[in-house]
């Protein structure tokens, strides 16, 4: 195992489905890390080095304390380590609650191999840079009023310092900046975002623009540039 290979969290109660994941993404050159209650995974991420964690895979239904929860805990502390949910097939239920607390994406159980390592591939692509192509595309840099966006590092610099993007947060400015001007609809973000059914009831999508208005805007109480359409959605404004 190299001793920089990124480091992923594993929290799942049932030892067959840890087992396998284990063994696949020991196999990819992954560093894993396996826990199997809330409770200690909590404990894990708040540790005295939380940056040693590049990823958690996160199943909801746990001993202890379950993964809404944890995902919860984790993002109230501050640490926005990029965060897979596993879940039931088909409960869509549970997939929102999820990303509304705090979740990057999820995988439906059963699943296949070959999806689950695209999906942490993906979320992984935010913590690396070697330069390579990342996810959203677009232009790397953007910049308007007196903030930086460099996509390509999933940071966001302005006058008051610097913050460090999820991936979701990342995806949802570049679909707004895509589409400048125009107001694009919270259904449309939710399916190109987060991948959910437009007509999906959540206010996921008003909590992540919360946060982005607190990265970007001098007032948000007062916003310049992402702006609420009412009725409607939002539009970003350079």
């Amino acid at each position: 195992m190299s001793a920089d290979a990124q480091r992923v969290l594993l929290v799942e109660d049932d030892p067959h489905i840890a087992e396998g994941v284990v063994f696949n993404l020991e196999a990819e050159g992954y560093a894993i890390e396996h826990v199997a209650d809330g409770r200690t995974a909590v404990a894990r991420v708040a540790s005295d080095d939380p940056g040693a964690i590049d990823l958690v895979i996160l199943d909801l239904m746990l001993p202890e304390m379950n993964g809404f929860e944890v995902a919860r805990r984790v993002r109230a502390s501050g640490n926005y380590v990029p965060i897979l949910v596993l879940t039931a097939k088909d409960d869509a239920e549970d997939v929102v609650r999820g990303i509304e607390e705090g979740a990057d994406d999820y995988l439906t159980k059963p699943f296949k191999l070959d999806e689950l390592l695209a999906r942490v591939r993906a979320l992984l692509r935010r913590r690396r840079w070697d330069g390579v192509p990342r996810e959203p595309e677009g232009p790397r840099t953007e910049r308007f009023g007196d903030v930086a966006v460099y996509f390509d590092r999933f940071e966001l610099e302005t006058p008051r310092g610097t913050t460090r993007l999820t991936t979701r947060e990342a995806g949802l400015l570049r679909a707004l900046m895509d589409r400048e001007g125009e107001a694009v609809t919270r259904g449309e973000l939710l399916e190109g975002v987060w991948g959910l059914r437009p007509e999906t009831r959540t206010r996921v999508v008003d909590t992540f623009v919360h946060r982005l208005r607190r990265y970007v805007e001098q007032d948000p109480s007062r916003p310049r540039h992402i702006v609420s359409v009412r009725g409607h959605g939002y539009r970003f404004v350079r």
